[in-house]
Parts: structure tokens; sequence; C-alpha cells
């Protein structure tokens, strides 16, 4: 493993938490009224206010997965945990897909209904490079794990 693999994933630590607060899109009811920005954290809090069940599956796939998995996959590259743990790594690299998934459905059926307008922000592109260079770090890994065994 490269240090770049090491050091770009330690900085994954950090810019997960910016995504989170970073703006994901702006939603508006009808194109007369100012855009509100909604976030991870917004959103999540929004939810837990209204769905408790569906706000702890969010939160284990939107925070605790991909953090989680990137926490784990910096014990690797430093030798504090065993290479036998990457698969599962792998596995909460795929949950921290669904959400992803997930804030996409939602921008294509609020902009299918047509009453309200929604913008993509910026953080919605950062939370996706975090996951995405995250799910390229583990695959990195493995491959590494496996070159030398």
């Amino acid at each position: 493993m490269t240090a770049l693999h090491k050091y770009a994933n330690l900085a994954l630590l950090v810019l997960f938490p910016i995504a989170w607060f970073a703006p994901l899109m702006r939603a508006g009811v009808l194109p007369f009224f100012s855009l509100s920005e909604i976030s991870v954290i917004s959103g999540l809090q929004s939810l837990w206010q209204s769905d408790i069940f569906l706000a702890l599956i969010v939160t284990l796939f939107a925070l605790f997965a991909p953090y989680l998995k990137t926490l784990g996959l910096a014990l690797v590259h430093f030798g504090l945990l065993d290479t036998r743990a990457l698969p599962a790594l792998t596995a909460l690299g795929k949950l921290a897909m669904a959400d992803i998934f997930l804030i996409a459905v939602y921008i294509v059926l609020a902009k299918g209904v047509g009453l309200g307008r929604v913008e993509t922000a910026w953080g919605l592109y950062l939370f996706t490079a975090c996951i995405l260079a995250s799910l390229a770090l583990s695959l990195a890994a493995k491959r590494a794990a496996r070159g030398q065994s």
C-alpha cells in the first residue's frame, strides 16, 4: 500500500464530516419562493422528528457505514488491523453507496413532480466523491493484500 493511499484515506476522515454539513441540494416549493439548502445533517434532523426508524437506517448508511469503513481501512493501512477485515470493510462501503442512490432518486422524483424546484449543490458532489474514493481505496487495499499473500 502506498503512502498516497494511506494519506488519501486519512483525508477522507476529514472530508466526510465536511460533506455531511455541506449543501447537497437546494429545494423550493414553487419557482417564486427562495430555495432552502438541504444537507445530510439537516435531512437527518428532519427525519428524526418524523420517522425514527427510517432516520436510524439513513444514519447508519450515510454516516456510520462510510466513516467506520474509512476508519477501518486506515487501521489496515497502518498495520493496526489485519487485512482479513477487508471484505467486511468493502461490504460497509457498499452499504454507504445506498444513500447516494436514494438522494438521486429523491432529486429525480422532486423534479418529476413539477411543483417544486430542486438544484444540486456542491456538497452532493463532495459526498459522492468521498464515497467513490473510499470504495476505490478499499479495492486498492484488497488488491495489495492479495499481492502480499
